[in-house]
């Protein structure tokens, strides 16, 4: 079988051409429009798949450089931290806590449903908590972190099962996050109104920002602002790791930067930071990145799951949609940012932030109303804060059901 090596140049053009093709059939579909399904996911779903038939077929094996993705991961959070405001952490004070609480209940979830599905099915329950919080609520890094650590125990094929899961939960978190917001925001019939957006719009007219056109100054003096802001978020990150032994994403250290940079320049003004361009840059980071994560999804690991895990899976995605839409919704707030945070919910408690972020943007995307207050939740939570509590939780149950 042939083997095509793409650069990591190349493979950037390749993704802005799945991301313009992704655009342009959403924009032509009724129904994926209907759906909310993202972009990225719509032109990055469509390569993977091609990339899958050729593989199958032994005619062609692609292989990408990929290396372009997390910076343009941690570009997109800056801009959404340099639309933010510590006002909107303290207005979220309470529903932050609320949706870890959620996080954390949904490691022990996962887990339970998993043990409990894999002894019904005559598998071994490690099985069963590969295609529980590991591989679900905890990605593909808790798969392959995990995976061997089971088998050392004694689970034959535990790796395998557990990149298997994590790609089919990244596939469906990516694919039913938006539809179950569009479904509860219409079936509810919600005021289409994030919460901070009279407090936006006040701040918008005290500092008497009007829209301006996106030309080579203010690219160049908003595309300085942050890329001093992701290098001051790498070395935080650094810094944190080397001294105290404390690892994060590496976009939150940026993502906080810019909140405090945002707030500190709403003060002293001294630099122009339009919100228009802001967002520009934003959307282009956050297409790039996303198209990028959804062409390297290997769907030839879903071969190996096998008839047992499946029906985990399947079992784990209708607890999902059940959860989000009888009893989170209502916890969140029951109005447009709980639709909003169930779909960032539904994206990385099956799949990863990435697919958290795609769900939230397609929302908002859709609605024309962007909710900050999810956009920082999510990520906090979903990546930072879950893992306190959720990966001792899964080192207790491969402890006590090895």
């Amino acid at each position: 079988m042939l083997t095509l090596q793409l650069d990591a140049l190349t493979t950037v053009a390749l993704a802005l051409l799945l991301l313009a093709m992704g655009a342009q059939l959403k924009k032509h579909s009724y129904w994926l429009r209907q759906l909310c399904v993202p972009a990225p996911v719509i032109g990055g779903f469509g390569f993977a798949l091609v990339v899958w038939l050729l593989r199958d077929q032994q005619w062609l094996d692609i292989k990408l450089d990929t290396a372009m993705q997390t910076p343009l991961m941690v570009a997109f959070f800056t801009t959404v931290g340099l639309g933010g405001s510590l006002g909107l952490l303290r207005q979220g004070g309470k529903i932050l806590f609320i949706y870890l609480g959620a996080c954390w209940g949904l490691a022990l979830l996962q887990n339970l449903v998993g043990v409990g599905m894999a002894k019904a099915l005559g598998i071994d329950p490690l099985l069963g908590i590969m295609a529980g919080a590991v591989s679900l609520e905890g990605g593909f890094g808790a798969a392959a972190a995990f995976g061997p650590i089971a088998e050392s125990l004694g689970t034959v094929g535990a790796t395998t099962a557990a990149l298997a899961s994590a790609t089919f939960g990244m596939v469906a978190g990516g694919l039913l996050g938006s539809p179950v917001a569009r479904y509860l925001i219409e079936r509810k019939k919600l005021v289409v109104q994030a919460d901070q957006v009279d407090a936006l719009q006040a701040l918008e007219k005290a500092n008497e920002t009007p829209v301006v056109s996106i030309d080579t100054p203010v690219l160049l003096r908003l595309l300085t602002c942050m890329l001093v802001i992701m290098v001051l978020g790498f070395w935080i990150g650094d810094a944190l790791k080397a001294h105290l032994g404390i690892v994060l994403p590496v976009y939150v250290g940026a993502m906080f930067v810019a909140i405090l940079a945002r707030n500190f320049n709403d003060r002293a003004r001294v630099i122009e930071i339009p919100d228009n361009a802001v967002s520009t840059l934003g959307d282009i980071s956050l297409g790039m990145f996303l198209t990028m994560a959804m062409m390297s999804l290997k769907f030839w690991e879903l071969e190996q799951l096998g008839l047992p895990l499946l029906v985990i899976l399947v079992v784990q995605v209708l607890i999902m949609v059940l959860l989000c839409i009888f009893v989170l919704f209502r916890l969140f707030g029951g109005n447009y940012d709980a639709a909003v945070l169930c779909a960032g919910y539904m994206g990385h408690g099956l799949g990863a932030t990435p697919n958290a972020v795609a769900n939230m943007g397609a929302i908002c995307d859709h609605y024309k109303v962007f909710s900050y207050k999810a956009f920082i939740i999510v990520p906090l939570c979903g990546a930072v804060l879950i893992d306190i509590v959720a990966l001792p939780l899964i080192t207790w149950f491969i402890n006590a059901f090895s």
